[in-house]
């Protein structure tokens, strides 16, 4: 694993030194090790979990933009967030999951990995959005929904000129244009589409970086359960449709 990380981190702009890697290669260990008593990950060999998980979530680094406080929200088993804290060890790091398994897995990474700097919280966005109310200059989120709803559950977290950044798959530019009207409303402006190629492989993802221009409106984020089924613009339309 460790030429892979080395090599792969350094396709990326990234220098990791042998601390780092032998933290990332912990982390591996502990994640496989977890993985047969709670459901963390589906991907389990060291060659995927360093270029899946480790390197692909290193790739928002590479957009310059991870910087200060810094929340995962619907963190999971920590990608990306507690792979940008190991590798950028800079960063003040809170990691937000709605399931305290994986919050007590991370926890124990972060004690074994003697990791300064992280937070970890038990909540779920909807209401740390409320409580944590534009706190970070920096959110990332990878996997958890599609980009209206990502946005109503990330945005209310960044601060005016801080940025929220969507780690997204192939559907990035269809999600985001569905997006519009909702990043929009809760503040936010997109600024790039940055194109990440994951190292030893022939993957790459989108990260859609949205920058927070204006305060998020005190109505967002609205309770558990509405975000979901009913998004920002179908809101919208239906109040257009009334018209």
């Amino acid at each position: 694993m460790e030429e892979w990380l080395k090599n792969g981190a350094s396709e990326l702009g990234i220098e990791l030194d042998n601390g780092q890697i032998q933290q990332l290669e912990k982390y591996a260990k502990m994640l496989v090790e977890w993985n047969e008593k709670v459901n963390l990950t589906a991907i389990t060999d060291d060659f995927s979990i360093a270029t899946k998980h480790f390197l692909d979530s290193m790739s928002a680094i590479s957009t310059g933009y991870v910087k200060g406080r810094t929340i995962d929200v619907g963190c999971g088993a920590g990608f990306p967030g507690l792979v940008l804290k190991i590798a950028k060890p800079d960063i003040n790091l809170t990691l937000l999951d709605s399931l305290n398994k994986r919050i007590n897995f991370l926890g124990e990474v972060v004690g074994e990995l003697g990791i300064d700097g992280v937070e970890l919280v038990h909540e779920r966005a909807e209401d740390g959005g409320r409580r944590m109310r534009e706190k970070f200059d920096t959110v990332v989120s990878r996997a958890v929904a599609n980009m209206t709803v990502l946005s109503e559950l990330c945005l209310p977290f960044v601060k005016v000129g801080g940025y929220f950044l969507a780690l997204k798959g192939p559907l990035a530019q269809e999600e985001l244009s569905q997006a519009k009207r909702a990043i929009h409303v809760l503040g936010g402006e997109v600024c790039d589409v940055y194109e990440a190629k994951i190292p030893y492989t022939d993957l790459s993802h989108k990260i859609i970086i949205v920058k927070k221009v204006r305060h998020t409106p005190m109505q967002y984020p609205r309770k558990a359960g509405i975000v979901t089924k009913n998004p920002i613009d179908s809101c919208y339309n239906l109040k257009q449709n009334k018209k």
